[in-house]
């Protein structure tokens, strides 16, 4: 079975709460290392920022791996579901455009965990950045070029 059918699945009958704090996980298709250059992964967070700037989200962190991206973020207008298929969309275009060739980038659906509340949104923030360094990809997370957070 196909890894994308159970993010298929979760997406049904969730709704998508305005000023409710999200962690979003979207995966590669076939988990395939395109953001290893991160000139590419660069084109995904031009996609973030440009959500931002569209009044959709706050981005308070992120980290752009080189098979999935991790996004905490407070969502404002539209749904989860618009809100990645903007991102997804516009970044396969745009990745496809800079390789001069086409096809899939990302695997269908993608991952959310709404947080409460009382959840400590630096721990979930720490979480994301370390993720280069539990990969083995940097030894600190500065070392890393594709993350952001808000507290930093």
């Amino acid at each position: 079975m196909p890894p994308a059918v159970h993010g298929c699945r979760l997406r049904k009958g969730r709704l998508s709460e305005s000023g409710r704090i999200y962690l979003l996980t979207a995966v590669t298709y076939q988990r395939r290392p395109a953001f290893s250059d991160w000139r590419l992964g660069r084109l995904l967070v031009d996609q973030l920022r440009s959500a931002e700037e569209a009044s959709m989200v706050t981005s308070l962190a992120w980290v752009v791996m080189p098979d999935h991206l991790h996004w905490l973020a407070q969502l404002h207008r539209g749904s989860l579901a618009e809100l990645m298929g903007r991102i997804k969309s516009r970044s396969s275009r745009a990745v496809n455009l800079a390789r001069g060739g086409q096809g899939r980038l990302w695997q269908r659906g993608y991952y959310d965990r709404a947080l409460r509340k009382d959840e400590d949104l630096k721990d979930a923030a720490r979480y994301i950045v370390n993720n280069p360094l539990r990969a083995g990809l940097a030894r600190r997370v500065g070392d890393y070029p594709l993350w952001d957070a808000i507290w930093v």
